[in-house]
């Protein structure tokens, strides 16, 4: 029996996780269409959790990101005090 390759085995995890994603994606679409907001909410954090897994986004990256959106500096200020990986850029 051959031994998967590892690089195959993340592949192909990832590429289930993608598809999860999508699922979760429009069931949460279906549920804010049928104004189910509490359910759509509950599933968003699903979906975020998912994505920081995909991304490898560690949970202090997110409170940085969420500390600098929250506060009321502009964006470009704080970008010299704090570097967050460039998926985690604040687009507005």
């Amino acid at each position: 029996m051959p031994v998967a390759n590892t690089e195959d085995t993340v592949a192909n995890t990832e590429e289930r996780l993608l598809a999860l994603l999508a699922t979760l994606e429009e069931c949460q679409a279906f549920l804010t269409d049928r104004a189910n907001t509490e359910t759509a909410r509950l599933l968003s954090l699903a979906i975020l959790e998912l994505r920081m897994e995909l991304h490898k986004v560690t949970d202090s990256e997110l409170k940085a990101l969420c500390d600098m959106i929250a506060s009321d500096e502009p964006v470009q200020e704080q970008s010299t005090t704090r570097q967050l990986p460039p998926y985690l850029r604040l687009i507005k």
